[in-house]
């Protein structure tokens, strides 16, 4: 379990430092050891992972929130995501950036870490059909995005 939430927290890492990571993933540990019977039985990496998912919008958040209190701009040698680092194609990337965070979770949650609707049902505490109907919506805006930017 915890390479799966390493690995989620780490390709989704910016724009907080490496050393966040590690911190993140002790967190995430910790809420799990917590709510061990909580976790559905057969689904401890997808309910993981929606544990890893909330803490990072946490963290974020309130990274976010303490840079606006002081006025303090992102610095220039912040380190791109692992998303940004291997997509290639401008056409992707530009669909994927035009999405709102939620679908592009979504897609990335699917095809990027390989995980079913059902799986990704736990992590957003959803049922599987409600999770299959928004990743088939969140493909459909990402295929207009796509088209869209690969016409000009």
């Amino acid at each position: 379990m915890t390479p799966a939430v390493a690995a989620y927290l780490a390709r989704r890492q910016y724009p907080m430092s490496k050393t966040d990571l590690e911190d993140l993933v002790e967190e995430v540990l910790i809420i799990v050891w917590r709510r061990l019977d909580d976790i559905p039985q057969g689904a401890e990496i997808p309910w993981s992972i929606g544990v890893a998912r909330n803490v990072r919008r946490n963290a974020v958040r309130k990274l976010y929130n303490g840079q606006a209190a002081t006025d303090q701009l992102r610095p220039a040698t912040a380190t791109a995501s692992a998303e940004d680092s291997y997509l290639a194609d401008e056409g992707v990337r530009s669909a994927l950036a035009a999405l709102h965070d939620d679908d592009r979770d979504l897609l990335l949650l699917h095809f990027w870490d390989g995980l079913r609707a059902d799986e990704i049902a736990v992590i957003l505490g959803i049922s599987a059909n409600a999770a299959a109907v928004r990743l088939s919506r969140a493909q459909e805006r990402f295929r207009h995005h796509f088209e869209v930017s690969n016409v000009g």
